[in-house]
């Protein structure tokens, strides 16, 4: 049953379902889904670190990227059964549509760059 708990927890936050909604169109960095959320950099990890522990999600580096997507599901059936699903469900909402619209153009580079030009 924690299993399940922790899935359902972690899809009970609606940044932590948008997230997922941006990763089913393409893999994301950390700044490119601030940008796209609207939401402060440690905010965005918080999120995507309870998604990964609940099996939602996982990362890859890339060389000094780390890039996120869907998990495959392998380690929780019903982290699985979410994801299949998630995929057909909400892209019909406003805020959904507008939010996916927006992932084309998140461009890392200049994205990233900007966050780093603030923080000087």
């Amino acid at each position: 049953m924690k299993d399940f708990l922790r899935v359902m927890k972690a899809l009970s936050d609606p940044s932590r379902v948008k997230i997922l909604k941006m990763l089913t169109r393409r893999e994301l960095c950390v700044c490119e889904l601030q940008a796209g959320l609207g939401l402060a950099q440690p905010t965005v990890s918080k999120h995507l670190k309870i998604l990964e522990d609940a099996g939602l999600v996982e990362k890859r580096k890339d060389g000094l990227w780390v890039n996120y997507r869907p998990a495959d599901g392998h380690s929780s059936p019903y982290a699985a059964t979410l994801l299949g699903n998630l995929k057909h469900w909400l892209n019909e909402d406003p805020e959904i549509q507008k939010l996916l619209q927006n992932v084309p153009f998140l461009d890392r580079a200049a994205v990233c760059t900007r966050s780093t030009e603030r923080a000087r």
